[in-house]
């Protein structure tokens, strides 16, 4: 097969070649690894050779070829915006997309619902384009082995090359894109070509308040997979209805050479390390342990977030250990009972959330684990027990790290549509996608199938969110309807069906709204409602805000129905610069860039300033969530 760039242009291929999405767990060769790196991952990050085209017909078209003569290539490090590398243009949108008021452009099979419109990106004269070049020598301990390319966030569309063959294509700008290399290998050096074009039918998809990027902003690691591998593993802990004991349930996927001698070791300890269950099963494509019962449990909440180590060893035929897969996980019931209230571990769940961004002042998206550490510090100084992954999947660690400390996740998938359906703050959607669009519902579905398969075994997760601003439709709908066939240990949120009142029996199982008056909110709680309500975005704030907390607060304690919400947001988009009148370092906000068009200011609404200093609008949440604990 040959790459195509005419993918770019339609929203029915997405992925081509890419892996299936699977569970986030990481393997190592043996336990002493587990603290340390995995010798089964080498990392591609840091120095890449790299062009920079203004349009897709500037590309160096045969640049992956293994003769290509790359010596005019520039240099940029892997993970890192090309914008902020400074090749193209910064620029900060809330709704609009980045082109509106430049090139008419409208999403295919909208306004003719047979249509593809040929060239509407891979022709587009706003479409920069990346061509990126590494240079590897595989380990030796790699050799002989299944070999696996993992980007873990590439904005936008990413074509992969190997050593001249192509590889394969992806779309989903925030969950890892996964390629197998097996075929294309070679003992000696090899080359990867990545090919990352700034906007295609995704754009649609991902038109998130914030500033829009390009480029490989996550890590790429190389992956040797050993003789047998836990492709998938699937951790159901069940609490039974006297939140005193529980079943644990789990199943695996493997991959590699299946042998009827091929074995793997379960345990299970606590957090002593005191070991609680044992149990063997011999290796298939899927297996499933025998259902483990806990007499006696401990619970996971934000007040004592307590976790249990499951261990998982792989054996050979002849014995020999092939991997090791350590996972925490935690006991933890989730109901919307009768009464219409959701209750955690037999509590009422009152959610003192925000919705963050990922984000650095200086590397933009690109962040790094402490950076994560800072925010969960953060959160836990100022009570702040929840957070909402606006408006994407986050990196890998934050959901680790919400598990580790007791922070209520709403996993939200990567889908806003905003531009399609409000125009100039009025509603009008007559070209929204995904709508009920069929040509657009695969799409949709496969971000909601990977943010579920990455991230289903993580106890912080207690809501799947099904994306943000993007109208309804019959394939929004399809996309609940994927999470309630999948899991029935969570809930679902969408805000955006407010607008489709006809849908929201089919979509979402909270009231969901943003900004919403505490008056508006206190008379939908009094007229007997069917949902119990949540605000997904309050409060906003942005410049000397965030007063009136105390009004949502008395809903708190007056309605169980109301079970809190998430302040927008948690940090500043910013990005620190290097002013030379001044000679100092200041923070440059949207349109500080000279973009047009852009958003200005607004992209300034944290709690934190980018630089992660706290804002004084900080000492009100700290207190007002601090009287629901």
């Amino acid at each position: 097969m040959q790459a195509d760039i005419k993918w770019l242009d339609d929203p029915e291929t997405f992925r081509v070649n890419q892996l299936p999405a699977h569970s986030d767990h990481y393997f190592y060769k043996n336990t002493d690894e587990i603290d340390q790196d995995s010798s089964f991952v080498k990392s591609l990050n840091g120095p890449w050779k790299f062009q920079f085209s203004k349009t897709p017909q500037d590309r160096p078209v045969d640049f992956f070829q293994p003769d290509f003569d790359s010596r005019n290539f520039d240099t940029i490090k892997v993970p890192s915006h090309i914008e902020l590398a400074g090749y193209a243009q910064i620029q900060y949108i809330n709704t609009w997309y980045p082109w509106e008021g430049k090139i008419y452009r409208r999403p295919p099979y909208t306004l003719n619902s047979d249509k593809l419109t040929p060239g509407i990106f891979s022709e587009a004269e706003d479409n920069s384009v990346g061509s990126y070049l590494k240079t590897f020598t595989l380990p030796e301990s790699f050799k002989h082995q299944r070999i696996i390319v993992q980007f873990q966030g590439v904005e936008e569309a990413l074509y992969v090359w190997l050593n001249g063959h192509f590889i394969g294509y992806a779309e989903d700008s925030f969950t890892p894109s996964e390629f197998d290399l097996t075929p294309y290998i070679q003992d000696g050096e090899n080359i990867l070509a990545a090919r990352v074009y700034k906007r295609c039918t995704a754009s649609y998809l991902e038109d998130q308040d914030m500033f829009r990027f390009s480029g490989i902003f996550r890590d790429v690691n190389l992956i040797a997979l050993p003789d047998t591998h836990i492709e998938d593993l699937d951790i159901r802990p069940v609490v039974s209805d006297d939140f005193q004991s529980g079943i644990l349930n789990v199943s695996a996927k493997t991959s590699g050479k299946y042998d009827k001698n091929s074995t793997l070791k379960l345990s299970v300890t606590d957090s002593d390390g005191k070991t609680i269950i044992e149990q063997e099963q011999p290796s298939a494509e899927e297996l499933s342990f025998e259902p483990m019962d806990f007499s006696s449990i401990n619970l996971w909440s934000p007040d004592s977030p307590y976790l249990y180590n499951l261990l998982i060893k792989v054996y050979g035929p002849t014995k020999e250990l092939l991997e090791v897969v350590p996972y925490q996980f935690g006991f933890r019931k989730i109901e919307l009972r009768d009464d219409k209230v959701i209750y955690v571990n037999n509590q009422r769940l009152v959610i003192n959330g925000v919705n963050r961004h990922e984000w650095n002042a200086k590397t933009g998206r690109a962040i790094t684990v402490d950076d994560m550490k800072s925010d969960i510090k953060t959160m836990l100084d100022n009570n702040i027990n929840a957070d909402r992954t606006c408006h994407y999947p986050d990196q890998i660690p934050w959901y680790y790290l919400c598990d580790q400390n007791g922070i209520y996740l709403m996993a939200e998938n990567n889908l806003e549509s905003h531009g399609t359906w409000q125009k100039s703050g009025a509603i009008e959607p007559s070209f929204n996608v995904p709508g009920d669009n069929p040509h657009w519902l695969e799409v949709v579905l496969d971000r909601a199938r990977t943010n579920y398969e990455m991230f289903k075994n993580h106890p912080s997760v207690i809501f799947w969110s099904l994306g943000n601003e993007s109208f309804a439709g019959s394939d929004i709908a399809a996309m609940n309807k994927f999470y309630k066939e999948h899991d029935d240990s969570r809930l679902t949120h969408y805000e955006g069906v407010v607008h489709t009142p006809e849908l929201k029996d089919q979509i979402s199982d909270v009231e969901s709204r943003m900004y919403e008056k505490p008056d508006n909110i206190e008379e939908y709680l009094k007229n007997d409602p069917k949902k119990p309500f949540i605000d997904c975005e309050y409060m906003h704030d942005m410049g000397n805000s965030l007063g009136g907390m105390n009004s949502y607060h008395q809903l708190v304690e007056k309605y169980p129905m109301y079970q809190g919400g998430f302040i927008w947001d948690f940090i500043d988009q910013a990005l620190l610069v290097h002013d030379p009148i001044s000679d100092q370092d200041v923070l440059r906000y949207g349109g500080d860039f000279d973009e047009r068009h852009s958003d200005y200011e607004f992209s300034g609404d944290g709690l934190m300033f980018a630089d992660r200093t706290e804002k004084p609008a900080m000492q009100e949440v700290k207190y007002y969530y601090g009287l629901r604990k």
